[in-house]
């Protein structure tokens, strides 16, 4: 005999609902966040681009959020056979071209086109520059291209093509001795030219829509005698600039008046560890993006040094000194600006640090193989 099936109580239909439910909603939640998480990790893809002199190459590497490094390709210079003395980078506003200078004859702008999801690197194109240049810079709507010689004692300003190929030159103006770096203010107003050889920086107006430069009023910012001042950077507040010499070691700390494009000195301190006794041969300076924390590289005692960043007077407190790669003449800093990666010419080799979001302190996390004489890095956030 078959009995009939008690109907479920009310309490049971409820409880199968709500477990049901939540059933339902946990998987929607659970799919939700790793497709978010998916896209986000798709838009924080970060690379490091290095230039190497004497192997003619960029090494590209992909940096984890852990500071582990990867690397994804090897682009040869195409059209280039001897090794330079170095290989100046520049990115343009965009994102979307990278650009090589060559030092060895004959002198070229290798551009390169960055793929907007794995950022490795396919040759556009080579354009001309004036002569060999130490430093290349784009203006910050990416219509021209600025370049120092530190040889020919010159500036030049290249007109770039909407293919991001470099153009013939518009203007290349003679400078003092050893013409280094070459850079636009931060609201693309002013350039301003180092000339390591006659202590001074040069001031121009810049016209953008014209693409054309003229002599600032006063034309120069003089430093002391025989200091040698070579790299700068704009803290992110536009309010100041920091010039490293190369000469005598010396990080000096600049107001900035955004209106005229006058510098005014406030401090100078050291990029020289502690007890030194030997010849300075300061290198290259940069900024944490928010404004932080300031770094310095010196050649001849293989440091980097770092500083606290006071965001009011601008005025710097140093930190302290770490060992990097032997012959540091380029480093650059991450867009988080978590981590630090430093080259050496004569290590053929990188080290990263990690930048302690507290103190500024640098500590090493690993150690990877470059080309050869690498000297310049880039960093690039895709999205």
């Amino acid at each position: 005999m078959i009995r009939p099936t008690r109907p479920a109580s009310r309490a049971a239909i409820a409880t199968t609902l709500f477990t049901a439910l939540v059933t339902a909603l946990v998987t929607v939640l659970v799919t939700a966040l790793a497709l978010v998480s998916g896209v986000r990790a798709g838009m924080a893809e970060t690379f490091a681009y290095v230039g190497n002199a004497d192997s003619n190459d960029i090494s590209v590497f992909k940096i984890a959020e852990s500071g582990e490094m990867t690397p994804v390709q090897t682009a040869a210079f195409t059209g280039v056979e001897k090794p330079g003395a170095s290989t100046p980078l520049a990115i343009t506003p965009d994102h979307r071209v990278l650009i090589a200078g060559i030092r060895s004859q004959p002198f070229l702008a290798v551009s390169f086109a960055i793929d907007q999801k794995t950022g490795q690197l396919s040759h556009i194109g080579n354009g001309p520059l004036a002569d060999s240049m130490a430093n290349i810079a784009a203006d910050r709507a990416g219509k021209v291209l600025f370049s120092a010689s530190y040889g020919g004692n010159k500036v030049a300003l290249n007109p770039l093509q909407a293919n991001g190929v470099v153009a013939e030159a518009k203007q290349v103006i003679p400078t003092g001795l050893n013409a280094h770096a070459f850079l636009p203010s931060p609201d693309n107003r002013f350039v301003f030219a180092t000339n390591l050889g006659s202590d001074q920086v040069l001031s121009f107006a810049f016209d953008a829509a014209a693409g054309t430069l003229t002599p600032s009023d006063p034309p120069l910012i003089k430093t002391p005698e025989k200091s040698g001042p070579r790299h700068f950077v704009f803290h992110s507040n536009g309010k100041f600039v920091y010039l490293i010499h190369e000469l005598n070691g010396d990080v000096a700390a600049y107001s900035y008046e955004a209106k005229s494009g006058a510098w005014g000195e406030i401090q100078r301190t050291t990029a020289l560890p502690e007890g030194f006794s030997g010849k300075p041969w300061a290198a290259d300076i940069h900024i944490t993006p928010d404004g932080r924390f300031l770094y310095a590289s010196e050649r001849t005692t293989n440091t980097l040094t770092a500083y606290k960043v006071d965001a009011s007077s601008g005025k710097l407190t140093t930190i302290g000194s770490v060992p990097t790669e032997k012959q540091p003449r380029g480093f650059n800093i991450d867009p988080t600006g978590r981590y630090l990666a430093a080259v050496g010419e004569l290590s053929d080799g990188m080290s990263v640090y990690a930048i302690d979001q507290t103190s500024g302190a640098l500590g090493k996390l690993k150690s990877y193989a470059t080309g050869k004489k690498p000297n310049w890095v880039e960093f690039l956030t895709l999205p």
